[in-house]
């Protein structure tokens, strides 16, 4: 099994994109934890998709075309995980003042970090933590 320093890829970052059902919804959801637009993509005036940025982190959202199905269940088994240096207890109270519902308050971890636990409507769950 190979170790993270001799890894043959080197990836700097990485930016998972989330098809989500409602993309206004789901940007809302995202802007109330902190995210801005950093990219919009359109086609006839209909938002398709955008790319979010948090410091040097990004997460794109699209827009279901239901091509798969409108029952498809989004966000099983996966889950996102969001470092920062922040103050995990004012991103908290930031989080709830807009209007976002907390899986789980502000706590200390057995990793020795503090975190809180959100899920996207869709049902993406991520969790913020202090690095």
């Amino acid at each position: 099994m190979a170790t993270a320093t001799d890894t043959r890829l080197q990836a700097k970052t990485i930016s998972p994109t989330l098809t989500v059902n409602n993309l206004q919804q789901s940007v809302k959801f995202f802007e109330g934890l902190g995210f801005g637009v950093e990219e919009r993509w359109e086609e006839n005036g209909t938002l398709l998709g955008v790319m979010l940025r948090a410091g040097d982190a990004r997460i794109g959202l699209s827009q279901d075309d239901w091509k798969k199905g409108r029952d498809r269940q989004k966000g099983v088994g996966m889950r996102i995980y969001v470092g920062t240096k922040q103050n995990i207890d004012q991103l908290a109270t930031q989080a709830k003042q807009a209007g976002l519902a907390l899986d789980a308050e502000p706590h200390d971890t057995e990793w020795k970090t503090r975190a809180i636990e959100v899920t996207e409507p869709c049902g993406f769950k991520l969790t913020i933590s202090s690095e």
